[in-house]
């Protein structure tokens, strides 16, 4: 049986980033700034969940394009989560976030970067 783990991890990022956008909607602090230098923040959580998405129902390793996509989905995440967010300065509110957003971004990041492997666990299969 295939692993689950990166839907599960694509879910954790789509549950993440819909936290954000609401917190950002309701102004529940902390929540993250309405606008940054390259863009307003809810147009880009709205697109970085819809990329998700779209890997998610696809199958996040079920071929070229759905990889892609969830790559494309751990770039936007790590807009929000990256490591960058470890000084920022509300890290003590915004830390289990950061963390739950960096495991499962590097879960994607392993399972995109590993060979397509098939039941068998055999590269091709």
């Amino acid at each position: 049986m295939p692993s689950r783990l990166p839907q599960a991890a694509l879910g954790t990022l789509i549950i993440l980033q819909l936290v954000m956008l609401a917190s950002l909607f309701s102004g529940v602090a902390p929540h993250p700034p309405r606008l940054i230098p390259l863009f307003a923040m809810a147009p880009f959580l709205a697109a970085s969940m819809a990329i998700a998405m779209m890997a998610l129902v696809l199958g996040p390793l079920s071929g070229k394009t759905a990889r892609a996509l969830t790559g494309l989905a751990v770039v936007a995440a790590l807009i929000s989560y990256g490591p960058q967010k470890w000084i920022d300065p509300a890290i003590g509110e915004i830390w289990p976030a950061v963390l739950l957003g960096q495991i499962a971004s590097l879960i994607l990041l392993a399972a995109v970067a590993k060979p397509n492997l098939g039941e068998s666990g055999r590269a091709g299969s």
